[in-house]
């Protein structure tokens, strides 16, 4: 397990964080308001199994659903935290043929952010190098459950951080990449050792961080590691546009994203399977 060693000597990812907060913003048109940080109610009806994973000296939970043989997957949350729609997401992926274990690392140790501000006070505070580490952990823990290859996909702030980890975790199989890139202070995608997919919003206006610039640098920069790289952008898509719950609908309509594309979000899904199966089969 190596559970990257280079990242003692990486600088805390600030700038990702504070420029996409002030894109947020300045998108939302958001003053900072009371921040009421919430623990998330676990239903007993879940498919979910919960369980504690350790690394160095912090203990976090992580939340598992799938066939025990299948290709393990990390499934890295949004801004939100471990909420409702990173859970979803998780379940769709433990269901894709021919089946897949998903595992989410619960990086804001039981926190979630109910609203904008909520979420931008948790994604600020996060300590991204402790992130990278938490999925590294994960991929362990699943290797070390019997699972010959681990992948990793993640949405938003997840999806910087799936790319972060296809370039400092030898132990990641594959990475899909939902709509985020991260800093270059973290990772530089140019030094990618994974297979890397990643999918963009057209409309996304997150300058720097998801935007289609944003996109098109990421494909350079891949295209110079030398490892297998798609990269999908969405005609008429915003920001988060895999995110299709009756709740995630409404939010995202709240945060003036109304578009609505069944069609992009399965051929998303489609293609993510694709890379998966064929990246982590034994």
């Amino acid at each position: 397990m190596h559970c990257i060693r280079m990242l003692a000597i990486i600088p805390c990812s600030r700038s990702l964080t504070k420029t996409l907060l002030k894109s947020l913003v300045r998108t939302l048109s958001i003053s900072p308001s009371r921040l009421l940080v919430r623990s998330m109610a676990e239903s007993a009806s879940s498919p979910f199994k919960k369980i504690q994973i350790q690394r160095d000296d912090t203990t976090f939970d992580a939340y598992v659903v799938g066939k025990e043989d299948a290709p393990g997957i990390v499934v890295v949350q949004e801004w939100w935290g471990v909420d409702y729609e990173i859970k979803n997401h998780a379940l769709k992926i433990s269901q894709l043929d021919p089946g897949f274990k998903a595992l989410i690392p619960d990086l804001y140790r039981g926190k979630v952010g109910l609203d904008v501000a909520e979420a931008q006070h948790l994604m600020d505070g996060l300590d991204w190098q402790g992130a990278v580490k938490d999925i590294c952990a994960s991929v362990n823990w699943l290797k070390a459950n019997g699972l010959q290859k681990v992948g990793v996909t993640g949405y938003c702030m997840g999806g910087a951080l799936s790319i972060a980890s296809s370039v400092l975790l030898p132990e990641v199989d594959a990475v899909v990449a939902f709509y985020g890139v991260p800093s270059s202070e973290l990772a530089d995608p140019a030094k990618a050792k994974a297979p890397v997919q990643a999918h963009f919003g057209e409309l996304d206006s997150f300058v720097g961080f998801s935007d289609v610039t944003a996109a098109k640098a990421l494909e350079e920069k891949l295209k110079a590691s030398g490892v297998p790289y798609e990269v999908h952008i969405y005609p008429g898509n915003g920001h988060a546009f895999m995110n299709r719950s009756p709740e995630g609908i409404q939010r995202r309509k709240g945060m003036g994203m109304p578009d609505e594309d069944e069609d992009a979000v399965g051929l998303a899904w489609s293609r993510f399977r694709a890379w998966m199966s064929r990246y982590l089969s034994p």
